[in-house]
């Protein structure tokens, strides 16, 4: 199934955390967190100007390795992938230099 975001929302995939401390020690699923950084699936086209009503682009796009708040975006399984969808705004910032991976949460 395809899904395309609308307006500033944006599709995001968790990316898994190390399953070990640097000192070594296994954390248990039951300890770990989730994740507060995803690698950007989809965008929308961009949210609408209210004044001049054209439509603002987003600074965000597929393939970009984000950081966002610890309760941002709503959780939705598609094709029995968990993903995130929230607004671009909800994103703190994008992190550059960084190859993306396939490991998900």
């Amino acid at each position: 199934m395809k899904f395309r975001p609308l307006h500033d929302r944006v599709v995001i995939r968790r990316l898994g955390e190390d399953e070990k401390t640097s000192g070594g020690i296994i954390i248990p699923d039951t300890a770990k967190e989730k994740p507060m950084q995803g690698e950007v699936v989809s965008v929308g086209q961009g949210a609408r100007d209210e004044k001049t009503g054209k439509v603002q682009a987003l600074d965000v796009k597929p393939g970009d390795r984000v950081l966002f708040g610890k309760w941002s975006g709503t959780e939705v399984k598609i094709d029995g992938e968990e993903l995130l969808i929230m607004r671009e705004s909800d994103i703190m910032g994008v992190l550059e230099g960084i190859k993306s991976s396939k490991k998900a949460a």
